[in-house]
């Protein structure tokens, strides 16, 4: 029998074993009124630990479906998508890839995107939706939505705000009227600590406006389709992982215990104990001040490999990443600091690194 990796990785993220057991129950319908009270309770849940009255769309899937529903649902005509890693490089070449038009502002690979630059950009075209990636998980920069949002909805009040936060919703903090979003998405096996399979995006009335407004919406991404059906039946248009929303709905009750915040200042103090650790052995990746809050992203200053750092990490029963892609493989390794970890146990993968390294 293998030896169990615990993940600190950006995701997926180590299940807890009471987690696990949740998915074990029985299945029931998703067409009775058993599962429309689980639904609409784990609504209500998403809504109170978010501080927020936007609908929470919980969907059967990856989070990378609300980048295709952003482009199917939101994008009429143009879109200025924000690039500086491979997510949000992800999220352009998608709406892209939805016969929308793209224009990109491209940073460096480790900088973040600054409200500066979008207002810029915003003023020499005509844009109806902006997209940015708020935790980019290659590079661990956190880009600033808060501020971002606010100026950008100062100056341009009908644009739409759309939000890949896949690696930070649920760790880091999210609240969706004071960002000023009209989209923001995350996927289950992040911070929310469950497995892979379901994508949670809050919603706010203007992008339900303007998707009443684009044609070929298709079904799966047709975001109206879907918040009209559960206006209708509190359910879910396409058959739902029953399963897995039994684990969602047990793990909220846990996070709602906790709080938000109180869930982003433990991510926050694993994140600034890892920063210190990185800068005292190595350097941070990303730029100075927009460091993510759970994944740090270390740049390979020792000229060490990583994979045979992770070969005998797994010995002793861990796994960290490697850099992403061909720009950072071997380059910078990733910390996943993220779930349902706690300072001790990324404390102790960090010591297991200075062993092996000697350091």
């Amino acid at each position: 029998m293998n030896l169990h990796k615990r993940l600190f990785i950006p995701g997926p993220t180590e299940v807890f074993p009471d987690v696990l057991l949740q998915q074990a129950k029985p299945l029931i319908g998703h067409r009775p009124q058993e599962f429309t009270d689980l639904f609409v309770g784990i609504v209500d849940k998403l809504q109170k630990f978010h501080g927020s009255r936007q609908w929470p769309a919980v969907i059967t899937a990856s989070g990378t479906l609300f980048m295709d529903i952003t482009g199917r649902s939101l994008v009429q005509e143009r879109a200025l998508c924000c690039v500086n890693g491979a997510f949000s490089q992800r999220y352009a070449a998608t709406i892209q890839n939805c016969g929308k038009a793209v224009d990109v502002l491209d940073v460096p690979w480790g900088q973040a995107i600054t409200p500066e630059m979008i207002l810029e950009r915003l003023s020499s075209g005509d844009y109806d939706t902006l997209v940015v990636c708020h935790n980019e998980t290659s590079t661990g920069v956190r880009n600033p939505i808060y501020d971002i949002g606010k100026a950008v909805k100062k100056e341009h009040p009908d644009i739409i705000y759309a939000i890949d936060s896949v690696s930070a919703m649920g760790g880091d903090k999210v609240e969706p009227e004071k960002i000023g979003s009209d989209l923001i998405f995350t996927s289950t096996q992040k911070c929310f600590a469950l497995p892979p399979g379901l994508a949670i995006g809050f919603v706010s009335e203007h992008a339900l406006e303007r998707a009443a407004d684009v044609p070929h919406r298709g079904r799966y991404t047709d975001l109206k389709g879907i918040y009209d059906y559960y206006q209708k039946k509190q359910q879910t248009p396409s058959t739902p992982n029953v399963s897995l929303l039994y684990a969602l709905d047990y793990q909220l009750d846990k996070m709602l215990e906790e709080t938000q915040e109180g869930r982003y200042q433990r991510h926050l103090s694993m994140a600034q104990w890892t920063r210190a650790w990185a800068n005292k052995h190595f350097e941070m990746f990303p730029e100075k001040g927009y460091e993510s809050v759970t994944v740090s992203t270390i740049k390979n200053t020792l000229g060490k490999s990583i994979a045979d750092l992770n070969k005998e990490l797994a010995t002793r029963g861990f796994m960290i990443s490697n850099g992403y892609g061909k720009q950072l493989k071997e380059k910078t390794f990733r910390i996943g600091h993220m779930g349902d970890w706690q300072l001790a146990n990324v404390q102790e993968v960090c010591w297991h690194i200075e062993d092996i390294w000697g350091l």
